[in-house]
Parts: C-alpha cells; structure tokens; sequence
C-alpha cells in the first residue's frame, strides 16, 4: 500500500467521487487506497464501516466498482494492478443515498425505485416483482445468472434518509423500517452474492441489516483500516508536497489531523484539498454541514461544554444507537465531531476516551455552542476576538470588563425561559467556551499531586491558570487561594514561563462576575 511522491502540481480532487474520472489521464492528486480494496476482497466477502460525512466513502466504494467490473486501466501504477485478477469480473449493484434529502416514506420508495431501475438498465435485466424488496433479490439473482457469476452489492450512505430525519422521530423510525425490510434480502441472497460492502455515518441497532446478516464484519474499528479513508502523515508529506509550500506544516496538523479509529490518524481529505486550494485556515468541513440536531441534544441532556473533549464510553456504546435512543458521545463520535484519544482494555471490553480531533472542530463546535448557551447567535463573536486580543497584552482588568459586559448582555427572558440556563454548570460552560472556540491549547481538570486545576491555558509562551467558582455553591471559598493553597502552579514551573494564577467568582444571583483576582508568578 505503498504511496508515491508527486514531483509536480496535479488538479486538486475537490468533490470528486468517481474513481474513473480521478484516473482519466492522471491529471489529479490520488492517494492509493487500492491496497485495501483487494485486502478486503480477497479475505471476506460482507463488510460495514462507519465514517463521517465527506470522508471519502464514496470514492472508495467506486474504487471496488471499478476493480469488479475489471476496469484494470484505471489502476494502471496502483498497488492493485498487479496483485488482483482481472480476467474475472462481477456484475455490480449501487445503491447511493448521497444525493438529494428525502423527507418522507413515498420519497424513500420513490428513490429506492429509481436506483434499482438504474441498476437494471445498466445491467440488462428486467425485474417483475412488484415490491422494492423483491425487486433488489430478483436483481440480484438475475445479475448472477446472466453473466454466471456472483453479483456485489455497494450501498453508499445507508443511513441518510435516517440522519435527514433524525429531528422527527416519527419520519425517521418509518424511514429506518423502509430500509429495514429492504436490506433485509441481502441475508437470503448469499449463494448469489460475491461480496457486499456499506458504508454509513451512523449504526442503527435496529436495522435487520446488521441482525439478520451474522457474517457482517464492522471494520469502523478495526485499526488495520484505520486509514482506509482520510490522509495519513505520509500521504501528506509525499502525495501533497507540491502544495506544502508556503503553509505552517504544523498547523495544518493542528487544523486538520486527529482523527483515529484505533490506528493510524488522519486528516479529513475535504478540509485539507480546500486548504491547498485557497491556503486559507478555516473550517471548510464544519461549515459544510451545521450540526443542529447535535447542539439541542447537548443541550437537553445539560452537558458540562468542558467535558465534551475528554468524554469516555465503552466500544459497544460507541458502535451503535437508535432513533429514540442516541448517546451524545455515540452520535459525536461516529459523525466525527469527537475521536479516539485513547483505550483502556479488559478481556471482552473496551473503554474508549474520546477527544476533540483537531482544532477546527474544537473551536467550530464550541462557538456553536456559546451562540446557543447565550440564545443569541450574533452575540459571543465580538467577545471571543477580544478576548484573544486580551489575552495578547495580558490585560486582566479588561478580561474581567469583557465577561462582565457579556454576561449583562445575556438578556433576562433567555435566563428564565431556558432549561439549559437552570443548571449549574452553564456559567463555567460559556466561561470555558469562550477559550475553546479561539482553538488554544486547553488543560482542563489538570491533575497535581494537590488536586485538580479547573483550566490551565497555555498561550504565547505564557501560563494562564484558571480557577472558577459559584459563590452559591462555594461560599467559604475563593478561587484564587485555591490555586494558591494548592500549589497549582508547581506543575508549570519547569517551563520556564510566566504563570498567571487566575480566581474567577460567579453569582446566579448577580447572574455574573462578582470576584476576577489575579496574580502572576515570573
């Protein structure tokens, strides 16, 4: 699975999900992945995986289109050219949601009957059966009995009708029993079948598809594909040199890399190719898809903003979920808003520690966040370039200023009308926030041998430790002295760096700051 270097510029892949056109004539950038697709289809014959949107997916289940049907041209110079059988070919069946939205059952069973007419037109047969369930099997089986061998089965973006739905339970669950009964042929049509792969953002537990077909294999976490989709370091570094020049390497890690299914760690293709295209830093992948659904879930479940980067769950949990059941951590793991950071193991169990993957979705996700704390979209903006400018100077009377005027900015009705404002992590959440969404290098509940720092930020070659306090909760306390009496800051010490030790105190009554101390260590 070997990667060549590019001596030269090629045309950037940008939104290009066909393997044949990112072939024709090598005019683009490819980054080989064909070594997986013959791994995979010499070694089993039925796979799941579970990647976030733009991802690659669907480049990837055309690359196997190609290799079945033996368009070996294509692959001229690919690690597959020489090492897979080309003088056998299979019929291929596609089935793609990629495209449209579709907002009820007769708009499923509409777009369910225009790809399986597709399919027979491409491949000569004509199906009777007058159900769309009995059309796909007798597809299947005349494909394999007009060219006497075994068909492939490619669905690409199996869950979508499900996720375009997810916010009416009612259309979503009469969507996921569409599905349900029309993959459920796929488990009686095996002596037809020569392989079968789908690829979703989500799993649905309670689509047959995954309990009737027992010989599945869920690959989304097996760390031998960790890369099968995204760019490596390697990739990068040698596919992408051409573009490098000019751009902050590190950066574009720190933008772009992260994410992890228990193996190798990748960028997200479609944030880096629109970096090299306009070598500009900013959430391409984020904007491309505003996460509504997940925000409100968050909400409603009063997530503490500060935990979302450090959040833990065991690998059944993150494998799976339903309609009228969907984890938080589940869902912002599999939609690639969270990664693995790392895994704890015992015989038959997993526990997973997730992690923000990369700074565009720690600083995307946490404004988003901040614009619904506050109930006010255009509100936290102003304030968060500020607060970076004041952290620059080391203005701390101005820092105090800036948080006062934002919390007096919160008007009265969203305090009393919003569940979310009720709880007692929501000031310190929007506290936090205000850090995140800036993407700076946050430790939060930094353990000492003392105990646990609420928040260290480390900046521009400075120290800002934080300590937050209710002083509802906590009145015979100061945060300050905390950070003081606990000796905090001996754990920075050896850096060298000026330390600003850092007691913030809130009042629910005053609905604001009522203590900002401030003292810095040289």
């Amino acid at each position: 699975m070997s990667t060549a270097v590019s001596p030269v510029r090629k045309k950037l892949p940008i939104g290009i999900q066909s393997f044949v056109k990112l072939r024709d004539g090598d005019a683009h950038y490819y980054v080989d992945k064909t070594g997986y697709a013959v791994e995979l289809a010499q070694t089993g014959n039925c796979y799941f995986l579970s990647r976030p949107r733009r991802f690659g997916k669907s480049l990837f289940l055309d690359t196997l289109k190609q290799m079945f049907e033996g368009n070996r041209a294509l692959f001229n110079g690919l690690w597959a050219d020489k090492r897979w059988d080309w003088t056998r070919t299979h019929p291929v069946i596609r089935i793609s949601f990629g495209g449209g939205v579709l907002k009820s059952r007769a708009d499923l069973d509409e777009r369910l009957g225009e790809l399986l007419e597709d399919n027979q037109d491409r491949l000569g047969v004509a199906c009777t059966h007058s159900s769309l369930a009995g059309r796909l099997a007798q597809l299947i089986a005349l494909a394999h009995a007009q060219t006497g061998q075994t068909a492939v089965v490619l669905i690409d973006e199996y869950d979508k009708p499900i996720l375009d739905n997810i916010t009416d339970s009612a259309t979503a669950l009469d969507m996921r029993e569409g599905l349900k009964d029309f993959y459920s042929v796929l488990k009686d049509a095996d002596e037809h079948l020569r392989f079968v792969f789908i690829t979703g953002v989500s799993k649905f537990s309670k689509v047959s598809l995954f309990s009737g077909l027992n010989h599945m294999n869920d690959i989304t976490l097996d760390a031998r594909y960790s890369a099968i989709c995204g760019y490596t370091d390697t990739d990068v570094d040698t596919v992408f040199a051409p573009e490098l020049p000019g751009l902050d390497r590190e950066e574009v890690r720190r933008w772009y890399n992260g994410y992890n299914w228990l193996g190798e760690g990748v960028y997200n293709p479609f944030d880096l190719l629109l970096l090299f295209d306009r070598r500009e830093f900013k959430p391409y992948w984020f904007e491309t898809g505003t996460p509504t659904f997940l925000i409100n879930l968050l909400a409603n479940a009063k997530t503490f903003t500060p935990d979302i980067g450090h959040m833990v769950a065991a690998d059944t949990l993150l494998s799976t979920f339903d309609v009228d059941h969907i984890p938080p951590e589940a869902l912002m793991f599999q939609a690639g808003y969270l990664t693995i950071d790392s895994v704890w193991r015992i015989p038959g169990r997993m526990e997973i520690t997730l992690k923000y993957p990369n700074l565009e979705v720690q600083a995307s996700l946490n404004d988003s966040l901040l614009q619904y704390l506050v109930g006010n979209a255009s509100l936290p903006g102003p304030y968060i370039g500020r607060l970076y400018r004041l952290l620059q100077a080391q203005d701390f009377v101005g820092m105090r200023a800036m948080f006062q005027a934002f919390f007096s900015s919160i008007p009265h009705d969203w305090y009393r009308n919003s569940p979310i404002a009720q709880y007692e992590g929501y000031w310190a959440s929007i506290f936090y926030s205000h850090f995140a969404a800036l993407g700076l290098d946050i430790r939060l509940e930094d353990t000492t041998n003392k105990g646990r720092i609420d928040m260290a930020v480390l900046f521009q070659a400075q120290v800002f430790m934080f300590e937050f306090k209710v002083v509802e909760l906590v009145p015979e306390g100061r945060a300050l002295q905390q950070i003081k009496d606990k000796r905090y800051a001996d754990k920075y010490r050896a850096r060298g760096e000026p330390i600003h030790l850092i007691g913030m105190e809130f009042s629910q009554a005053e609905r604001n700051v009522v203590g900002f101390e401030v003292e810095t260590l040289k």
